[in-house]
């Protein structure tokens, strides 16, 4: 019996401190799959450049990046950590992709059209970062990837290309199939709780990060947008109370509807807000803790890149010798 473990791939670009709407929707997920399936977990920096960045800032925040995971519970012991700029291969095979890629199909990625609307200036990058995406899950032949609704579409756009491609050449790549998370997948801003909870907003108090002290997440609950109605439900139409109480729901586990019976005798949310503030400082502090201990501990960092490093490159390079083969090009 075959009990080789499949592949999960994804990862989450180093763009500053990770938020508890990227914990709860993202790394908490991706720590519960670490016995299950080999998990491939990468810093997508090339990715990160389709914007300006300060090149030193970018350097330090992959660096970041890495031990966040780690304090996030992706223990290194038991997954891979690699840096996408480290690997050969990536880039190489997204150009064969690009070309059995229809321009149309890349205007109509529902981000690209929401991102390119807000900039003045766009650049080709911006429009082309699916098909490196559709490289980064085929080179490695990954069998599922966790994602959010709002990156459906560009696993849709992994999937398509690798069916092209067996079709036009031969089978050559997995198929993948995404994994979408629905607990604690929508966090929403506690200023602005229509929106969801963002690394970019520059309301204070609007964002709650995994290195938050107990008395930040506190003040930060505290004064987290409701409304004057004054009754815990789990009313939509009521956005604040409602965010809040997804947010007790995704780091206790209860179901929606226990959680709103547990706090229907409550009047007012100054002491819903309070256990709720409790209960994130429980979950979290330990997360800043570790992160901590280890985001200064450069040779350690470096030691988990170079040895997720090592491990993904020779299988980077067979899929791109197979790739380069069937293409046609001629062998070095």
């Amino acid at each position: 019996m075959d009990t080789q473990k499949k592949i999960v791939l994804t990862g989450m670009q180093p763009t500053g401190l990770l938020h508890l709407g990227n914990f709860l929707g993202a790394a908490n997920n991706w720590k519960k799959m670490l016995d299950q399936y080999d998990c491939y977990f990468f810093i997508p920096n090339q990715h990160a450049i389709t914007i300006p960045q300060v090149p030193a800032h970018l350097r330090s925040a992959t660096l970041n990046c890495v031990a966040q995971y780690i304090a996030c519970g992706l223990d290194p012991q038991r997954c891979t950590i690699f840096v996408q700029s480290h690997i050969v291969g990536h880039t190489e095979l997204a150009w064969v992709l690009g070309c059995l890629t229809p321009l149309g199909q890349l205007y109509r990625m529902h981000q690209f059209k929401d991102k390119s609307a807000k900039r003045e200036n766009i650049y080709s990058g911006l429009l082309y970062y699916p098909v490196l995406m559709a490289a980064d899950i085929l080179l490695y032949n990954a069998d599922f990837v966790p994602t959010g609704e709002d990156q459906r579409q560009h696993v849709e756009l992994a999937r398509d290309l690798a069916e092209r491609f067996n079709a036009t050449y031969s089978p050559t790549f997995t198929v993948p199939a995404p994994l979408i998370e629905t607990t604690g997948a929508r966090v929403m801003s506690l200023k602005s709780p229509e929106h969801k909870m963002s690394k970019s907003d520059s309301a204070d108090g609007a964002t709650i990060y995994i290195t938050d002290k107990p008395e930040t997440i506190r003040k930060k609950i505290i004064s987290a947008v409701t409304d004057s109605e004054n009754k815990i439900a789990s009313h939509p139409e009521r956005p604040g109370i409602f965010n809040l109480l997804n947010i007790y729901c995704a780091v206790t586990g209860i179901q929606l509807e226990a959680a709103e019976a547990k706090f229907k005798d409550y009047t007012g949310y100054a002491a819903f807000k309070e256990e709720l503030a409790e209960v994130l400082i429980k979950l979290l502090d330990p997360i800043r803790e570790k992160y901590e201990a280890i985001k200064e501990d450069k040779e350690y960092l470096y030691a988990v890149i170079r040895k997720g490093n090592e491990k993904v490159q020779p299988i980077a390079y067979k899929t791109l010798s197979k790739v380069y083969h069937k293409v046609g090009f001629l062998e070095r």
